[in-house]
């Protein structure tokens, strides 16, 4: 089956087909009349690239270097919750995926396997973590820690949810999360020896999260922590200005605050802010290797996949996230490539221009 799949969208397809309409509709939709879901992908397509010619290459690496670590792309995998819906081995064999393709994967706080388990499983991969910060700061630092002794790289506050989105597919198909899932990490934080359910879990977080509370943790943790959910410049400059060793251009993947800006159409402002004084990531919308040059050239770091790397996933179990892992990196190839470039490094702003007004956000 898998040498059928040539693309992301074929992926996307068969995932939908294989999944209940419940699950199917907790990963694919978004919040509201779902226009920023749509929105970040078509941003995408908003921008137009320059080629240069004659450039004389013979190879196009794509290795970059992000937070100081050496990854064979600037495409990592994204935090997401309750892998274990979509595959039997859920974390695992994502991690596993990741660290064949030579990437990170960022581990949710929401998923269905603790930290550990997960580092176990892909003993030689990449790991990040990806945070919700609780009322209760135990619990909060507890979480940390077992990440941090796990082998875990870096720290991933998401800052976007201090309420859930409105989520109009999960209310419409009547989908709840099963409560004999639980929330392990969390569970083992609690010192519980019952499944919590994402409800209470989402009633211990802490909504109040301000930027005091973020730079304490900063200043306490041992390894680089980012800030995820970041879609203006005064963010992002406050990010750094309280600690952060780098930010991810953010809205959930659409299923926050809907209408709000297309990660696409953010990233310039963000990382004009950030002015080199730290990391920036961005996600949303990414299912090509195309969508990958474009945000290197507008001033990315790498992308953060989630979406695709789920459906693969979904589609195929570990093999099929690594398909999807590697198409990415393939198409990233030759977009360098075609646009004379040796390596990501070298995409910058004069590769690109807006597209014509007539075809913005066109297919």
């Amino acid at each position: 089956m898998l040498d059928d799949l040539i693309t992301v969208a074929d992926f996307e397809r068969v995932a939908a087909e294989k999944l209940d309409a419940g699950v199917a509709g907790y990963f694919f939709g978004g919040a509201g009349d779902e226009l920023t879901l749509r929105e970040n992908v078509a941003a995408w397509r908003g921008w137009r690239l320059r080629p240069r010619v004659l450039a004389g290459l013979g190879e196009w690496p794509t290795g970059v270097e992000v937070l100081g670590a050496e990854l064979s792309m600037p495409v990592l995998v994204a935090p997401v919750a309750y892998q274990g819906l979509v595959d039997a081995e859920g974390e695992a064999a994502m991690a596993r995926a990741a660290a064949a393709a030579g990437t990170v994967m960022c581990l949710s706080t929401l998923a269905t396997m603790r930290p550990g388990s997960v580092a176990e499983a892909a003993p030689g991969g990449r790991r990040w973590f990806q945070l919700y910060c609780f009322r209760d700061e135990g619990v909060t630092r507890a979480l940390v820690e077992e990440a941090v002794e796990c082998g875990y790289e870096a720290i991933v506050v998401t800052v976007d949810t201090p309420r859930s989105g409105n989520r109009e597919r999960d209310r419409r198909t009547g989908f709840a999360i099963p409560e004999e899932l639980g929330v392990p990490s969390v569970e083992a934080a609690l010192g519980s020896d019952r499944a919590i359910t994402i409800e209470e879990t989402f009633a211990l977080m802490d909504p109040a999260l301000s930027w005091a509370n973020f730079e304490d943790l900063a200043a306490d943790c041992r390894v680089p922590v980012l800030v995820k959910g970041v879609l203006t410049g005064e963010d992002a400059a406050r990010a750094v200005e309280h600690g952060a060793a780098g930010v991810v251009v953010s809205n959930h993947g659409g299923r926050q605050l809907d209408r709000c800006e297309a990660t696409a159409e953010a990233l310039p402002e963000v990382v004009d802010a950030v002015e080199g004084r730290g990391a920036v990531l961005v996600d949303g919308g990414i299912r090509r290797g195309v969508d990958v040059a474009i945000a290197l050239a507008l001033g990315a770091d790498a992308v953060l996949v989630g979406r695709p790397a789920l459906w693969g996933l979904a589609a195929a179990g570990e093999a099929g996230a690594l398909q999807v892992l590697e198409l990415l990196r393939e198409e990233l190839e030759l977009t360098l490539a075609l646009c004379g470039c040796a390596a990501p490094g070298e995409l910058g702003r004069s590769h690109l221009r807006r597209a014509p007004a007539a075809s913005v956000y066109s297919v």
